[in-house]
């Protein structure tokens, strides 16, 4: 790296050659304006720019990163892994184990198939539950984002939803003629030819919205009223809010499962699962067509048991505790300076909504954004040395690394900005 690379001419480089300069959008800062920082390393709850600032980290790769960055023995497990080479396309005991332990902390779940990404866990999902079924039709719901596949774009959160598109170009009309929407936290009357619901079990790609009692125990009980397949997208959620995930969180039981980011220990992996008769239709057993040459990849398998080795009960209670500091810190900050704002707490997840009223659907939640409140509190942390998502839709991801006085640190920036932002009389 030279001496003399900066987050702006790297940007320009990037634009050159990677559209918008960014591998993802929800990278890029267009909707809060500005340059992007580019990461140079990362430990624990901080990351350093090239230019040679430290950050306290909320983004933690979007959640992927729940013991921090570089977690010491993250790094020995994917480094042992590596000496003993990167990928085989075959079998690995690794894979096994993995699986092993997914399997044994997820009530109701018997066998898993893992994939590289998010994306991949949910089309694949989806393709099985329309073999299984014979059925054609998915229900998902407005705001809830469950990766790029064509099918599943339609009214989607996240980057999707900071874009502001409720749909993607170059998705055809075929691709979505199948494909229902729904609002979130409102149960569908479901029709005879839906083959999946797929929903977030807590909304946390449109800001953060927790499900509404009842909410998912009627999905549970319409999807038996018309013998639909009911699947849990935790891509998110999984081994982030419970030890058991949003299955022991809710006691609801889904009939499928989708898992991502903390189960790779922040390399790039996927798993779905289900019932082994449901998951007797994937190939090699079964019609529904499924692979992948990086499956089961060895450094992410050994990754993802290093960081589950970490996560008990006592954990989780911890990580908790964080957020919960974290969330009281911020509603204190902007009470104090006369703002109106909700920070929505879920277990170890925590939101912002900017106004006087907390969202319980994506329309709720985009009339939050229309505020414009973020952008200017998203910067006034940065410059303050708070990392955050460039999003508004996105939520905080509080790891086991946050210490007190980064907690300290966060919630005096926060009073600073808010202080700051707030109306003069």
């Amino acid at each position: 790296m030279s001496s003399d690379t900066t987050n702006d001419s790297l940007f320009a480089r990037g634009q050159a050659v990677i559209p918008g300069g960014v591998n993802s959008p929800v990278r890029a800062f267009r909707n809060v304006g500005g340059t992007p920082y580019f990461v140079a390393r990362g430990e624990g709850a901080y990351v350093w720019d090239v230019e040679g600032r430290r950050f306290i980290d909320y983004v933690q790769s979007y959640g992927a990163s729940i013991l921090g960055h570089a977690h010491p023995r993250v790094v020995e497990a994917i480094h042992h892994a590596a000496h003993l080479g990167t990928t085989f396309g075959a079998p690995t005991e690794g894979e096994v184990v993995l699986a092993e332990l997914i399997v044994e902390r997820i009530p109701g779940l018997e066998q898993v198939r893992l994939v590289s990404s998010g994306t991949e866990a949910t089309m694949s999902a989806i393709r099985l539950a329309r073999g299984a079924t014979g059925r054609s039709k998915l229900v998902k719901f407005d705001g809830n984002y469950h990766g790029h596949s064509d099918a599943l774009l339609a009214a989607g959160g996240s980057g999707l939803a900071e874009a502001g598109l409720a749909a993607s170009s170059g998705v055809t009309a075929g691709a979505v003629a199948d494909t229902v929407v729904a609002p979130y936290n409102v149960v569908p009357n479901l029709a005879d030819d839906v083959a999946v619901v797929i929903v977030e079990p807590v909304a946390a790609n449109t800001g953060l919205i927790a499900p509404a009692a009842g909410f998912l125990e009627g999905l549970r009980a319409e999807c038996d009223r018309v013998g639909a397949l009911l699947l849990f997208d935790e891509v998110i959620t999984g081994f982030r809010i419970d030890l058991g995930g949003a299955t022991a969180w809710s006691d609801v039981r889904p009939d499928m499962w989708c898992f991502g980011k903390v189960i790779g220990g922040g390399l790039p992996v996927g798993a779905f699962g289900a019932s082994r008769e449901i998951m007797s239709h994937l190939a090699p057993l079964g019609s529904v067509y499924q692979a992948g040459t990086l499956s089961g990849n060895p450094l992410a398998t050994a990754a993802g048991r290093a960081v589950l080795a970490e996560l008990d009960i006592d954990a989780y209670e911890e990580l908790t505790a964080i957020a919960t500091t974290l969330a009281g810190g911020l509603r204190a900050a902007f009470d104090d300076a006369g703002i109106s704002v909700q920070v929505p707490q879920v277990g170890p997840l925590v939101g912002l909504f900017f106004g006087d009223h907390l969202p319980v659907d994506h329309a709720e939640a985009q009339a939050s954004v229309a505020l414009g409140g973020y952008p200017g509190f998203f910067h006034g942390m940065l410059e303050r040395g708070i990392a955050l998502a460039p999003g508004a839709y996105e939520v905080m991801f509080p790891s086991l690394a946050h210490g007190k006085d980064d907690l300290r640190r966060t919630i005096e920036a926060a009073a600073e900005v808010a202080a700051a932002m707030a109306p003069t009389s």
